[in-house]
């Protein structure tokens, strides 16, 4: 980070000495700029490098750096003012209009701005990442024999079969051959719906839902119909009946630490949704992103969906992104059965296949003793974090932890508080506008996550997702809840 800063530093230094030159003019040596500015040679690379990308120098390797021409003319506007019309088109027939809703995605990509309390967003820490084991595995990856080489289309095979076992366990039903390497989770989900479901066509989601899903779906045009949870997770009966009334084909579920309430589908609805789902003739969607963030104090977590599945009912989403880092986008679809095919094809078309060295980092990374020490340290920090959350929560926002999910049980001074996951699901007092309050929260210097983007349909009420695993420790995450209640004053919002 301090050669970053160093860098950008130097960068504006020159930026300002450039006008002492003229067009195609040699700047002073590297050398020169070292120990002119008292920086390393690697400062002076990085800011010559941001020059260059601005279009204000050229480099001219073995000859230096030059002030660039400047532009003979501005460029004309352009007037783009036609696509209003295009764009809002109305669409033919019951054609399901293509328009996305990302801000509910938006909200978990988008870096906070200094200074901010991230708590909405969907990653680790980078104190949590594992920064030396990938950059480990990187290394080890590019001399591998090979790995600059085209791979097979559905996958590095050795990933492929990690991938196997770890969805449905070694001697599972499951092989290498039903598992295709994706581009992370949410290329996964893509992938899965497109094949799955005609544009038009209903897809059941839970709701609330991962706001990713809605987006994809919408993207897809699909018709989201929404099936409420409880503290076991998707209602079965409901579900039964929601296949019935819409027709639809297909189910996306999260039976595990489920996104935003963190609920687990307890075991009797596990098979409850399999019955249901195969006689509807449907197939489930099991996104199973959250399965290697549980947390040290959590009990054992039950076997995936796909593993009991005995039909071909279930198409399996995988990641290693949530537990690594957003940069390794490698993920798994498995399915099993003639579907597998159009999986592959649909994946094929969308971007022909994942990067080989990447594939062949994670399978160095998940291979290295490095990782499952990575994963228990991940689930004491995450269990660490959660209790610093709903401990702060109860200090200072008790009128918020008392409203729990709809069926969750009680838990005596706070929320639902799930064994798994990074993040907690609290319902607002009664008239709280969540959108006046996460901007008030964000003047306080803190991010929050409204709970609007994660429904189909209109909210049962104001609600606001708390991620615990942004934060770059327990004391962040204490002011950040004490930001919170700042926020709640500003907009005379009873906390206690």
């Amino acid at each position: 980070m301090q050669e970053r800063s160093s860098g950008a530093e130097l960068a504006a230094n020159l930026r300002r000495e450039l006008e002492r030159y003229s067009p195609g003019e040699k700047l002073p040596s590297s050398r020169a700029l070292v120990e002119q500015h008292r920086v390393s040679p690697v400062t002076v690379s990085r800011a010559l490098a941001q020059l260059a990308a601005e279009g204000l120098v050229v480099t001219r390797p073995g000859a230096g750096a030059f002030r660039s021409a400047p532009r003979a003319e501005a460029p004309r506007p352009v007037d783009t003012s036609w696509q209003e019309i295009a764009l809002s088109a109305e669409p033919a027939g019951d054609q399901v209009p293509r328009s996305v809703d990302a801000t509910g995605v938006l909200a978990t990509l988008a870096p906070a701005a200094p200074g901010v309390i991230e708590f909405d967003g969907g990653y680790l820490h980078t104190d949590l990442q594992p920064e030396r084991a990938l950059a480990a595995a990187l290394a080890r990856a590019g001399r591998r024999p090979g790995a600059w080489s085209r791979p097979p289309v559905g996958g590095v095979p050795e990933l492929r079969a990690w991938f196997a076992r770890e969805i449905a366990g070694a001697g599972g039903p499951l092989g290498a051959n039903d598992v295709l390497i994706t581009g992370g989770g949410q290329s996964a989900l893509t992938a899965a719906l497109r094949a799955l479901a005609a544009p038009g066509a209903p897809v059941l989601v839970e709701s609330p839902t991962y706001p990713g899903v809605l987006a994809v779906a919408r993207a897809s045009g699909l018709r989201p119909v929404p099936v409420p949870i409880d503290a076991d997770g998707v209602r079965t009966d409901l579900l039964a009946e929601a296949f019935r009334a819409s027709g639809s084909r297909l189910f996306v579920c999260q039976p595990l630490f489920q996104n935003p309430t963190g609920a687990v589908l307890a075991a009797e609805r596990r098979r409850e949704v399999l019955r249901v789902v195969r006689a509807a003739g449907a197939f489930v969607i099991e996104d199973d992103f959250a399965r290697l963030l549980g947390h040290a104090d959590g009990p054992a977590l039950p076997p995936t969906l796909m593993a009991e599945d005995r039909d071909g009912s279930v198409v399996h989403v995988r990641s290693l992104t949530k537990a690594s880092s957003p940069n390794l986008r490698v993920g798994a679809l498995a399915a099993r059965g003639p579907v597998l095919d159009r999986l592959r094809a649909i994946q094929v078309v969308d971007s022909f296949f994942v990067s080989r060295p990447l594939q062949e980092a994670a399978l160095e990374l998940v291979g290295s003793p490095a990782w499952p020490r990575h994963l228990r340290l991940i689930a004491g920090e995450l269990a660490a974090r959660r209790d610093a959350l709903t401990a702060a929560l109860h200090r200072q926002l008790p009128a918020f932890t008392a409203h729990r999910p709809p069926g969750h049980d009680p838990v005596p001074g706070g929320p639902y508080v799930p064994p798994g996951g990074f993040h907690l699901w609290l319902r607002l007092p009664e008239g709280v506008d969540e959108a006046a309050l996460t901007g008030a929260a964000l003047r306080a210097g803190v991010a929050v996550a409204a709970g609007r983007p994660y429904f189909a349909a209109e909210p049962p009420g104001g609600c606001l997702r708390l991620s615990f695993a942004g934060a770059s420790g327990t004391g962040e995450i204490a002011e950040g809840v004490r930001r919170l209640r700042t926020a709640c004053t500003e907009l005379g919002v009873a906390v206690d």
